[in-house]
């Protein structure tokens, strides 16, 4: 009977493993607590294909627990009734260790259902999930159990399972194939991570029929597989994060990495709207037409549509990344708004209230205002401010070239403009 390559390969021992050493390595918290005997409820949280499973698997073997598996896209609360009857059983005597796969797709009564018997002691959970679970596990189930990050492991941590996993093939298959040192590296580095998808692409060259496949048939098997993204997931905006920070960082390389793997994943739309964003938050008043020079290769490369965009976007990320910074307008209107969600306000000040109706000055309105241009260098000392905000500061400027002429210009200005001008005509 046929054997997925990937159940032949899968490790009986954390030594195994590829990668999770923050886990698993010695000293790690995952297993001196599984070394302990004691295993808590604890939930698994990382890609698929880096281990989650398998390290279920191997806590099962070693507490000696009966392991039930089951994945909440298929399984219902049914499931879950049958497998808490079994644990008044001789069959869960030595304890039930449930594993729970994608538990993010139980709705929060089945969520539930398992409270009173992880609590009690009856099933021990262990759940897995790819999406962040402090956003789609409900609190009661979080409260209860302990999160595990599980991270892609590197290239390197790939390749001894990718060699293991070509021996094994041979063996099990009766095949002659041999695959040569670049062509497991490349699968190694191909993989994105994905341990399941570098083992699938070994036994498709092993099972290929050729005797010695090449570098070509090793990329014509992992095309695109080291991509990770999903427009509604964690890659997706941990990508955008890291782009975002890499062009406020300044660093354009970085900036043009993470680009690529969202023009890659066919996401334009996300990539714009961040630079669009950044060009206002952080390049700002330090350098004011990267908005109009990044809104200008946005249309661009909205007008060329992929690939031929790639150029202009690149243009605009690296203008962004390279050109000075400041938060001076972010940070002034944040304090704004603040102010306003806080209810400072109160009236406006009568002088600068709307005066061109029927009966304004009756009311007051308008009166008093002076009109900056009818005084030299066109500026007025004078209220705009609410009384209950006057003297309020919002805008700081930062320490730029532009900023800092401007900063000079209006301090210099004032500084001369002591005396009081006349009034002009007015509003």
């Amino acid at each position: 009977m046929y054997r997925p390559l990937a159940d032949l390969v899968r490790p009986e021992s954390f030594e195994d493993v590829a990668g999770q050493r923050h886990l698993l390595g010695p000293g790690g918290i995952l297993r001196g607590v599984i070394e302990s005997g004691n295993i808590p409820n604890m939930i698994f949280y990382g890609p698929s294909g880096i281990g989650k499973t398998t390290v279920a698997n191997i806590i099962a073997r070693r507490t000696d627990r009966r392991l039930h598996r089951l994945n909440a896209t298929t399984a219902g609360t049914g499931d879950i009734k049958d497998i808490i009857a079994e644990t008044d059983s001789l069959l869960g005597a030595s304890g039930t260790l449930l594993y729970l796969d994608e538990i993010q797709y139980f709705n929060k009564k089945q969520q539930q259902s398992l409270l009173e018997f992880i609590e009690n002691g009856r099933i021990t959970l262990i759940a897995s999930t790819t999406e962040n679970p402090y956003f789609y596990i409900y609190n009661a189930i979080l409260s209860r159990c302990t999160v595990f990050e599980f991270k892609p492991p590197l290239p390197e941590e790939i390749l001894p399972v990718a060699q293991r996993a070509a021996g094994l093939a041979r063996a099990e298959y009766g095949c002659d194939t041999s695959l040569s040192e670049e062509v497991l590296q490349h699968i190694s580095r191909a993989a994105g991570g994905d341990v399941r998808k570098a083992i699938n692409a070994v036994e498709m060259l092993m099972l290929s029929g050729k005797p010695d496949p090449t570098l070509e048939d090793a990329k014509a098997v992992t095309q695109r597989s080291a991509m990770r993204y999903d427009k509604d997931g964690d890659a997706h905006y941990d990508i955008l994060s890291a782009f975002h920070k890499s062009l406020r960082g300044s660093d354009p390389d970085a900036a043009l990495h993470y680009l690529a793997r969202l023009l890659s994943a066919g996401d334009m739309i996300s990539a714009c709207r961040r630079m669009l964003c950044v060009a206002s938050e952080d390049v700002g008043l330090a350098y004011p037409q990267a908005v109009s020079i990044t809104k200008a290769c946005v249309d661009s490369a909205m007008q060329l549509g992929l690939p031929e965009a790639q150029l202009p976007l690149a243009e605009a990320c690296i203008l962004l990344a390279t050109s000075p910074k400041s938060n001076s307008a972010y940070l002034a209107m944040a304090a704004a708004m603040q102010d306003v969600a806080d209810g400072k306000g109160g009236a406006i000040p009568d002088s600068l209230r709307d005066g061109h109706y029927a009966g304004a000055q009756k009311m007051g309105h308008a009166i008093g205002y002076i009109y900056p241009h009818n005084c030299p260098e066109h500026w007025v000392e004078q209220q705009y401010l609410p009384d209950s905000l006057k003297g309020t500061t919002y805008y700081h400027p930062a320490e730029n070239k532009l900023e800092g002429a401007t900063a000079a210009y209006w301090k210099d200005l004032k500084a001369r403009r002591k005396e009081k001008p006349k009034h002009g005509k007015n509003g």
